[in-house]
């Protein structure tokens, strides 16, 4: 019988030589070394070079190949394999420092996973190896000067105050909740994470924090590149996503969407309220329930009319159902005796779409690539209806008379107008300009109503004394005029912005007022000093924080009868400076340490007070939060970020901050002063193995927040990931156990004022396990062209940056 016999065993190519720094004549180690296959441009293999610069790399042989050469701080470099022998050896391959990457220094090798330029940090999240098994939310965990608490709040050096765009510009996706949207978006779809600390005058001189800038995905060349993304959560429920990009001749296309379930979920929560002068003791107890939906998506168009001429065009959607309910049981006692009781039961349901169209037109110069002139166009529409039923039962000394059944109705949103034209152009090799202007045209609306139950009839009727139309209008009209200079080791950019916002609010119950109009000349100043394999940033700039419709809604909700929130139309803008200092390393561990100082005055602070209230003679005691201009607020930060390649199939990256926050404010009567530390630290750990497995450990601490008036709880965040690979890389599917030792996690806060002492617990889910899938197909490497400039409305403070609850 014949034999079969064995393959021949896969002939090897060996390719091996030494890096050299070509000005020093030394060896130069951690430079990344890949090995492309000639044809295709694709890296088969890839490593660093040793300490003393030899490196050495295996592929198969019989193909034509190129080694790539990268190193932060050194021109990239592209040598030819020549030779038909399975061993070749380059010899020494020298290496010229850059002059290119003076303003934007690179950490780590191989792909860098930050950047640090002359006014910002980038974290590319395609450069992580995660990518594939986070949500975008879990991602901002990792970068540098970002938080994520345990409401899944994010927040930028410690605060909520700041501005988050998607791809330069405010965006329906994230203009409520932005944590609805990155929790259910794969990170996947994003490209990279921008922290501007010190934005430009460029940007509006909104957001006192600084800005986050979400990059999306935007590669295509001829054809098409589709990806699909699901999760299932054993909490929140399922969630699927869509992402694609297409390119024929001049015309491209991106798209993403997705949609999901918050989950159905009943949580406890607790208020105990002491006053002082009266003794009284008020102890509510009771459950919540969230049950919602979400849907979001957006596609972004070009199309090129020739080499100079380019239109672009956009649309972003997002859309989230919640219904709600509670059952809560109130008793308010002094020393010991009761005065008050009741059981309220509540159910409710709040919708909340987000829209935006844009278009753009850019045009070119023949004579310089550079120099660009940019015309937009945005038109932005967010309507929020909420609606709420209340029932009361068991009553004691709690007449009809005082709070009878009632209904509330408040259908509030905004409508912009955006016109802007930017103007980009260098003046000579170390020096360009940028100029522009802009117009926002916004409408803050808020139509609402309360019905009270008649007791003899049961019909509901509005109560008038809690019913009107507001709008406010605010139109902001703005310039600006920045400058560049790109020396040899140096970097600067300085500019100014000249902001006027004319304002008029209008209440259908009371007339209508006008509120004074106001102008702020903003600067901005950035330096970088760049040396072999580190740099030293400085940045000073003012920011305006502007209320937005959150915060200057007066309709009262009334949800909960004893503690009642409702907006301050009588808001002014806040005022704040911040300095920073941040030294970056660039070696094969990096390390990146800042030091920041911002001060406000005029602070908008959330406050609460007692208000006495008396129907027929029955008097009940209600306490009423809402947003004040108060005092100062100043913030002294310290930031250290690190990621550090132990060996190649294992990682370690660390992210902290520690800030020391001093408030102060007179409200009521009385002098608040308030001051403590808080900060945060993340941690990730990963091995990759051979067979396509990987398994990631993340944890992290977040200490919460002080108040003028009080302080939050701590929380402590951990997640294991096991992830597989398959089909060439196409399908990974991953396995996420999110905080598995106990079911729930409870929060506390606490406010403490002249008049009363408040505690208030919240129980939130907290065990949760997902299995999630990522495939993606086709083959598309270059980019769809878009414009350089476009709107970028950053101009207006968040009440509320919480989330929902969408599942990782």
């Amino acid at each position: 019988m014949a034999q079969t016999q064995p393959p021949a065993p896969t002939q090897l190519l060996t390719v091996k030589g030494t890096t050299i720094d070509s000005a020093a004549n030394k060896p130069l180690g951690y430079v990344t070394v890949a090995l492309l296959d000639a044809k295709t441009q694709q890296s088969v293999k890839a490593g660093l070079s040793k300490d003393d610069g030899y490196f050495e790399l295996k592929a198969a042989a019989g193909k034509t190949y190129q080694l790539s050469f990268v190193s932060v701080g050194y021109k990239s470099k592209i040598v030819n394999i020549t030779g038909t022998g399975t061993d070749v050896n380059v010899g020494k391959v020298l290496l010229q420092v850059s002059n290119n990457q003076l303003n934007e220094v690179s950490i780590t090798a191989s792909k860098p996973l930050m950047k640090q330029e002359v006014d910002r940090i980038t974290y590319d999240v395609q450069a992580d190896p995660d990518s594939k098994a986070l949500s975008a939310l879990d991602m901002m965990r990792k970068v540098p000067l970002l938080s994520v608490d345990g409401n899944d709040n994010i927040q930028l050096k410690g605060s909520g105050n700041y501005k988050i765009l998607i791809n330069g510009k405010e965006s329906a996706l994230v203009a409520k909740n932005p944590s609805d949207i990155l929790k259910s978006m794969p990170a996947t779809n994003i490209e990279r994470i921008e922290v501007i600390t010190t934005p430009p005058a460029k940007y509006d001189a909104e957001g006192l924090a600084g800005i986050i800038n979400i990059i999306t995905k935007k590669n295509a060349d001829q054809g098409y590149n589709i990806g699909f993304n699901s999760r299932f959560n054993s909490v929140f429920g399922a969630g699927y996503n869509l992402n694609g990009t297409l390119k024929e001749g001049k015309f491209g296309m991106s798209f993403f969407g997705g949609f999901g379930s918050n989950g159905d979920h009943t949580t406890d929560f607790s208020n105990t309220e002491n006053i002082f002068a009266n003794h009284n003791d008020i102890v509510q107890t009771g459950t919540n329930r969230q049950k919602g939906t979400f849907t979001y998506g957006g596609s972004e168009l070009s199309y090129e009319l020739d080499t100079l001429n380019l239109i672009t065009a956009s649309i972003d959607i997002f859309g989230n159902n919640q219904n709600q309910g509670s059952l809560q049981h109130s008793n308010t006692d002094s020393l010991g005796i009761a005065k008050q009781i009741y059981n309220l039961q509540n159910t409710g349901n709040s919708s909340f779409t987000g829209l935006d169209a844009a278009i753009n037109y850019q045009l070119g110069f023949k004579h310089s690539k550079d120099r660009l002139l940019t015309f937009s166009y945005k038109y932005s529409y967010s309507p929020n209806k909420q609606f709420n039923d209340n029932v009361f039962n068991d009553r004691f000394n709690y007449p009809y008379a005082l709070v009878p059944d009632y209904q509330q109705y408040n259908d509030a949103g905004n409508k912009d107008h955006t016109v802007q034209v930017d103007y980009a152009s260098p003046l000579t090799k170390q020096v360009s300009i940028e100029a522009g202007a802009k117009a926002i045209l916004r409408n803050n609306y808020s139509n609402y109503h309360v019905d009270d139950r008649d007791t003899l009839t049961q019909k509901y009727q509005t109560n008038d004394l809690l019913t009107n139309d507001f709008n406010y209008h605010q139109d902001i009209y703005s310039v600006y005029n920045s400058y560049q200079l790109k020396m040899d080791k140096w970097t600067g950019k300085a500019g100014l912005r000249l902001e006027h916002t004319a304002l008029s609010a209008d209440f259908a119950s009371a007339g209508v007022t006008t509120a004074p109009s106001y102008s702020n000349l903003i600067p901005s100043i950035s330096i970088q000093r760049s040396f072999k394999t580190s740099s030293l940033n400085f940045g000073y700039t003012q920011r305006i924080q502007r209320p937005d419709i959150s915060q200057l809604n007066p309709f009262v909700d009334q949800s909960n009868p004893s503690f009642v929130n409702t907006g301050n139309p009588q808001l002014k803008p806040e005022l704040d400076n911040t300095f920073e200092l941040t030294y970056s390393n660039f070696t094969k561990n990096a390390i990146n340490i800042g030091l920041s100082y911002a001060f406000s005055n005029n602070s908008i602070q959330n406050v609460s007070s007692l208000q006495v209230e008396t129907v027929d003679k029955k008097t009940d005691t209600v306490t009423y939060t809402t947003f004040e201009n108060l005092g100062t607020n100043k913030t002294l930060g310290l930031n250290v970020n690190t990621n550090m390649n132990i060996t190649k199939e294992f990682t370690l990256s660390l992210n902290g901050q520690v800030n020391h926050i001093w408030l102060s404010g007179d409200f009521n009567g009385n002098m608040y002063h308030n001051d403590g530390f808080t900060g945060n630290a993340f941690g990730n750990i990963r091995y990759k193995f051979n067979n396509g497995f990987a398994f990631s450990f993340n944890a992290g601490f977040f200490s919460g927040n002080v108040n003028l008036q009080g302080s939050s709880s701590d929380f402590i965040f951990n997640q294991y990931l096991i992830s597989k690979d398959f089909l060439n890389k196409k399908l990974t599917i991953v396995l996420v156990a999110n905080n598995p030792y106990a079911k729930f996690n409870t929060f506390k806060s606490t406010i403490n004022s002249a008049d009363f002492y408040q505690v208030s617990m919240n129980q939130n889910y907290y065990r949760s396990l997902a299995f999630r899938i990522n495939f993606r197909f086709g083959k598309l490497n270059s980019e769809i062209k878009k414009n350089e400039h476009g709107i970028e409305n950053d101009d207006t403070k968040g009440g509320s940056k919480n989330s929902g609850s969408s599942g990782s």
